[in-house]
């Protein structure tokens, strides 16, 4: 329910598709397929096979039928009626269009009341992890995924469905070749999972000078990166069987709570702690980080512990790395969040809303959001829900 009168039509930062049957084939050569991704029927059902392995990372990888958006929504709330979250998960619906075709979605994108949206992966933010010990598998899936990207639902279709392209930098050579491919093609936002990268070398931090080819280019282009929630493989120390889950949820049920959905955020928080920590930013000084679907409760405490760091640090830092973080990275909170917290530590022009629809764990309808704005003021408002992602998706090249 919409809850502010809005003179404006807000940029949705954080809505998915879901990928087609062929996502993951059409443009990986033949040869390449066995170490990328394959289909499989085990016991009548169809699962991916991701590098050789079963991806248990859906229960239906086909979409078809499909978990209404939002429909864990209350279960993220604090669950107040005390459902057990698979009751919630019962009402499926067949595939819609609008799920797998832009043209169906720019249709429903105008029912929203939205002017655009960033588009991202569902599975594509799952598999990189399950490849990521071959790294030219790694690269084959990122140069078809995004080729098939490009046909499915394009970069910048009709300025209103904004695509991100994905890019795994194992392979440097041919990730810096990509991003110049997807810019030249017309892509306005780039997006990686918050994860350390494995290279034929070994195990590098992505801020390592390694992979400034890279960072140089997206730096020289002026588009955002998206650092968005996907598979980390963080490791849970044997405390969870699963470091990867969504708020306890399996293909068995509801398994209880865990460190691994516990501390969903610390993949993100890491990351960019890092790129402060080797200062990508004083190499790169165009460089604009946009944290989609990661929360922003970290943010108080990590500030606190930057402050102590850069006290400790005789003189590493050029400038203090809160500012440098305020100044370079743009949040965007779960909708459970403070937003007034958020805004508070970061400046409003630092905030950007996204509804993760539709997905389960993301709001019923985006709009939904507006009822977390009541505080602010009209200019705030529009800053958090249209100006700043305007402003983060527009490229501006040095």
């Amino acid at each position: 329910m919409e809850s502010l009168e809005l003179d404006f039509k807000p940029f949705d930062a954080d809505n998915h598709y879901y990928e087609s049957l062929d996502a993951f084939t059409r443009h990986v050569p033949a040869e390449m397929q066995p170490r990328v991704v394959q289909w499989v029927d085990m016991g009548g059902r169809q699962y991916h096979l991701v590098g050789g392995r079963i991806s248990h990372a859906v229960v239906n990888p086909t979409w078809n039928p499909v978990a209404m958006p939002g429909a864990l929504n209350a279960f993220f709330k604090g669950n107040p009626e005390g459902r057990n979250p698979m009751d919630m998960l019962a009402e499926r619906e067949p595939l819609p269009d609008h799920y797998i075709v832009n043209e169906a979605r720019g249709r429903v994108i105008d029912s929203q009341g939205l002017q655009a949206v960033w588009m991202f992966p569902t599975l594509g933010m799952l598999y990189e992890e399950l490849l990521k010990d071959d790294v030219d598998a790694c690269t084959a899936m990122m140069l078809g995924f995004n080729r098939w990207l490009a046909e499915d639902w394009g970069y910048a279709w009709q300025d209103k469905i904004f695509a991100a392209p994905y890019i795994c930098l194992g392979d440097v050579d041919a990730a810096a070749a990509e991003v110049d491919r997807v810019i030249s093609e017309g892509a306005t936002v780039l997006v990686m999972r918050p994860a350390s990268v494995v290279t034929p070398t070994g195990v590098r931090s992505p801020f390592d000078q390694h992979f400034d080819p890279v960072w140089s280019r997206i730096n020289d282009a002026g588009i955002t990166v998206v650092v968005h929630a996907g598979d980390s493989g963080y490791s849970t120390h044997g405390y969870a069987d699963r470091p990867f889950s969504t708020g306890g949820l399996s293909t068995a049920g509801y398994t209880g709570p865990s460190i691994g959905n516990f501390s969903i955020e610390r993949a993100a928080q890491d990351w960019l702690i890092q790129a402060v920590f080797q200062k990508i930013f004083d190499r790169f000084p165009n460089l604009r980080f946009a944290s989609v679907e990661n929360g922003s409760d970290f943010l108080a405490p990590m500030f606190r512990k930057m402050d102590q760091t850069a006290k400790k640090s005789f003189g590493w830092f050029d400038d203090h790395p809160v500012d440098t973080f305020r100044e370079h990275v743009w949040m965007n909170p779960f909708w459970e969040d403070d937003v007034n917290e958020v805004a508070e530590l970061m400046g409003t022009d630092h905030v950007i809303f996204g509804s993760d629809w539709p997905h389960i764990e993301g709001l019923p309808q985006p709009l939904d959001y507006l009822v977390e704005l009541k505080s602010f003021d009209p200019l705030d408002q529009r800053r958090i829900l249209l100006d700043n992602v305007a402003f983060l998706n527009t490229p501006r090249p040095t």
